[in-house]
């Protein structure tokens, strides 16, 4: 028997398999979905609701970066990360 995690990693119980076996296979009925057609999907805006995944780090940064990058209050670290993610975007279109 395979093991299958859900989103939060936690296993999925004998029961919630043997309903998972039952579906496999089976054809999705997307009768009641309406197409849509290319002039709807037009305004479309790709990962507009995507939220990269954040990771902490320990970065050992000149005092004087600080208190440039603090002068303006909270959310100096959102600063930093728009400030990088710029860089490494000029830096990936010029490759």
């Amino acid at each position: 028997m395979r093991t299958i995690y859900s989103r939060d990693s936690a296993e999925l119980t004998a029961e919630q398999m043997k309903e998972l076996e039952a579906l496999e296979g089976r054809p999705v009925d997307t009768s009641d979905i309406p197409e849509r057609s290319a002039s709807a999907w037009k305004d479309a805006v790709r990962g507009r609701f995507y939220r990269p995944v954040k990771q902490a780090v320990s970065l050992r940064l000149d005092a004087d970066v600080i208190a440039w990058l603090k002068k303006d209050g909270q959310g100096y670290q959102t600063r930093v990360n728009q400030m990088l993610r710029e860089r490494m975007l000029k830096d990936l279109e010029g490759r």
